[in-house]
């Protein structure tokens, strides 16, 4: 059982983005935030309303570049060129 009592609003605004976002893979989320594949959806399912959670769910399903090991490597991690150097997802002084 996750306990989400250990993350700010702003950690869990910011695990609900990146569960969103098709490039950014579970095992990502993970690293930065401790947060299994399973646990980011119990995450998900508390915190959206139930319509969000089915479409999102309907959306990850069977989506390779959500998973890291089902990545094709030609696939390589886009990266905005106005985007700066990112450590952990801390964005550097601007």
């Amino acid at each position: 059982m996750i306990d989400i009592s250990k993350f700010s609003a702003q950690e869990i605004d910011r695990i609900i983005e990146m569960a969103w976002e098709d490039r950014t893979t579970f095992d990502a989320i993970e690293v930065q935030f401790g947060l299994k594949h399973q646990e980011v959806i119990t995450l998900m399912r508390k915190q959206m309303k139930d319509s969000s959670f089915k479409m999102w769910r309907k959306r990850m399903t069977n989506k390779s570049t959500k998973h890291a090991a089902l990545r094709s490597q030609v696939s390589t991690r886009f990266k905005c060129d106005r985007q700066r150097a990112i450590s952990n997802n801390k964005i550097t002084k601007r």
